[in-house]
């Protein structure tokens, strides 16, 4: 997801993106802790993600001030 998609989400969607990302990133890390894990670049990817996210909701927070 690139940060024009996410600019397009409303606040809620993206509030509602960071919890299903990070659930998504829990699973991940305890596929790693028991050895399953099949592409380990995807923790990563989504940690990345999810400060990509917050980012933008605190640029719009700054912005509504």
């Amino acid at each position: 997801m690139t940060n024009k998609e996410i600019r397009e989400l409303s606040t809620e969607e993206i509030v509602s993106k960071i919890e299903e990302t990070k659930a998504e990133l829990f699973n991940l890390r305890f596929q790693q802790a028991t050895g399953s894990l099949e592409k380990p670049h995807r923790i990563n990817e989504l940690r990345k993600l999810v400060a990509r996210m917050k980012t933008i909701l605190r640029e719009r927070e700054l912005e509504s001030k």
